[in-house]
């Protein structure tokens, strides 16, 4: 593959790999606050420490998808909700 070209592949990726995690951090914080709990309270909930969702409200980590399968189930959610897919 032209270098060239596999360059640009890599950016498009990066750049939509960082629009996905920025909307499922700003959805996260948004399903958070509509249930009135602290960061804390809700990283309880989940059964995770309180800096590894916050790291995941903040888009600085993503969750695993047993993480992500534990949100779906702990809050009644489709996935496609979660992701603000339509």
């Amino acid at each position: 593959m032209n270098k060239n070209l596999q360059t640009l592949i890599e950016a498009e990726k990066a750049q939509y790999t960082g629009t996905l995690i920025a909307r499922f951090a700003k959805h996260l914080k948004q399903l958070r606050e509509e249930t009135d709990l602290s960061q804390k309270e809700f990283a309880k909930k989940l059964g995770v420490p309180e800096s590894t969702y916050a790291n995941w409200e903040q888009g600085r980590r993503e969750p695993s998808i047993f993480d992500i399968y534990n949100l779906l189930y702990t809050f009644d959610i489709e996935a496609n909700e979660l992701f603000e897919i339509e």
